[in-house]
């Protein structure tokens, strides 16, 4: 009586200590790693409100399609058909299709695992197995099994869990990055385009600079032929139009050269690619910077390194809870026989409650420091990730910082060369004027147009830089500033084509 008193106690006291046992975890608890966040920003305009924001996660609110705010058509089309065919942004999409799977293999850990099996097993027991002679007759039998297990791993010390907290944070790591991606896309797309449209300023510009010059040339010509020139001016005259000839030529191989780039992020060949010439115009963009702080919100990268720390910890409890027992709970129920035609009778029937090989609770007591090992290991990945968090931050402020001092400084820059254009193209009108009247050489007006050409393309280069730079603060910033979060569906169906779309 006493010991059956003995095993009435102990089972329900094992299962009690099993859930007791699988609540607890020794995974480190997460912190979000700290960063020094300036309160404002060094090359922000002086009007910026400079006021603290405590930075909130943001990173799901959708980023809106900020190029718009350029007011081009053209470029809006651009952005959309590099949405649906860029390669780049479909490998991302994958990836993180593939992460999801990988948190959604974790969570089953969570659940019993139960299979069906059937099929014949043949055996011949030894003689001494079975406390025979050694000589005596020991037979062959065949035996038939149709049956069904279960097995299941209490998550004692938290080792599963930690597992699921890796894989989502995972997850949500290559979510940020598939962010990440669409937003560089975007971003090269606009700068590409505004790339193309500068060469377009430019190359109208030596257009006009080659007419020009073949009038200059037809002048110069009638005046030597007349004789009131030396042969020398018109040699001159005949080797700037020549230069500006060859210049053209190299503006329209560099135009080429970013139409084919243009074409790739497009997700086509660049032979099926073609865009017509528009030279770019001035900007007249105002980005608001915000606070530092939302720059933590809304920077996809920032986002995707701060969970590969998350990750990172959650490995660390895995890497720990290797130290603890595993308690694995396994079953059979189905039929058994030596005959496959009576194989489903009820005198058939049995079972088989535990492991069939090795022990269900295993406790780790000597690995050579195996699992020691694989800790530090843990841990230093953990501190590697902090790090790169960090220093990822970092990279965001400079980029941000780097491009709002751009664009103040270009302000400056835009008013000092069209004020060059002004007084070039004044001393080129003189030198022509002066050059008629005999008072200066050809030479003179040469340089004078020369200088002319030289100022017009510093101008348009600024103006293609301005907008660039512009295009650059805005993906240094995250993103547009819609604050509507997106809806599932939406994000899905999204996915869903990018993936698909040949």
């Amino acid at each position: 009586m006493k010991t059956t008193q003995r095993t009435a106690w102990t089972a329900p006291s094992v299962l009690l200590l099993t859930l007791i046992l699988a609540g607890c975890s020794v995974a480190p608890v997460y912190d979000k790693p700290a960063v020094d966040t300036p309160a404002a920003y060094k090359e922000a305009a002086p009007e910026a409100d400079p006021r603290w924001k405590t930075a909130r996660p943001a990173e799901a609110l959708a980023r809106g399609q900020w190029w718009t705010v350029f007011g081009d058509a053209e470029l809006d089309r651009l952005e959309d058909r590099a949405l649906a065919a860029n390669q780049n942004l479909k490998a991302a999409a994958a990836r993180l299709a593939q992460a999801r799977a990988m948190l959604g293999s974790a969570r089953a850990e969570r659940y019993p695992e139960l299979n069906a099996g059937f099929g014949p097993s043949r055996q011949r027991p030894s003689p001494a197995s079975r406390g025979l002679p050694d000589d005596a007759p020991s037979s062959a039998t065949t035996l038939w099994r149709a049956q069904a297990t279960v097995s299941y791993e209490a998550d004692l010390f938290g080792r599963i869990a930690s597992g699921v907290d890796a894989a989502s944070a995972q997850a949500e790591q290559s979510e940020a990055l598939f962010r990440s991606v669409q937003l560089a896309l975007q971003a090269d797309v606009a700068q590409n385009y505004f790339r193309m449209r500068e060469l377009d300023a430019e190359q109208q510009l030596y257009a006009a600079t080659v007419a020009l010059r073949e009038r200059s040339l037809k002048l110069v010509q009638r005046r030597f032929d007349e004789g009131d020139i030396s042969e020398l001016d018109l040699a001159r005259s005949r080797t700037e139009l020549a230069s500006a000839q060859a210049e053209a030529i190299e503006i329209a191989r560099q135009r080429s050269a970013a139409e084919h780039a243009l074409a790739i992020l497009l997700g086509q060949p660049p032979a099926s690619f073609g865009l017509p010439a528009r030279p770019i115009a001035r900007m007249a963009v105002t980005i608001p910077a915000g606070l530092p702080s939302e720059l933590l919100e809304r920077r996809p990268d920032i986002a995707a390194a701060e969970r590969a720390v998350a990750a990172a910890n959650a490995r660390v409890g895995i890497a720990r809870a290797a130290f603890f027992p595993r308690l694995s709970l396994t079953g059979a129920l189905g039929y058994e026989s030596g005959e496959l035609g009576n194989l489903l009778d009820w005198p058939a029937r049995a079972f088989v409650l535990g492991p069939l090989v090795g022990t269900a609770l295993t406790l780790p007591i000597f690995d050579g420091g195996r699992r020691s090992a694989e800790l530090e290991r843990a841990r230093a990945a953990y501190e590697e990730d902090v790090a790169n968090y960090r220093q990822a931050v970092l990279d965001a402020f400079r980029e941000v910082e780097d491009n709002l001092a751009s664009l103040r400084l270009l302000d400056e820059q835009n008013r000092a060369q069209d004020a060059a254009v002004a007084s070039a193209a004044r001393a080129a009108g003189l030198s022509q004027i002066q050059y008629r009247e005999g008072s200066v050489s050809y030479l003179d007006v040469i340089d004078a147009d020369r200088n002319v050409l030289q100022q017009r393309r510093a101008a348009v280069r600024l103006d293609g830089e301005r907008a660039r730079a512009t295009v650059g603060l805005i993906r240094a910033l995250g993103g547009g500033w819609s604050e509507a979060p997106p809806s599932t569906a939406m994000v899905g169906t999204s996915m869903a084509t990018i993936i698909t779309t040949p």
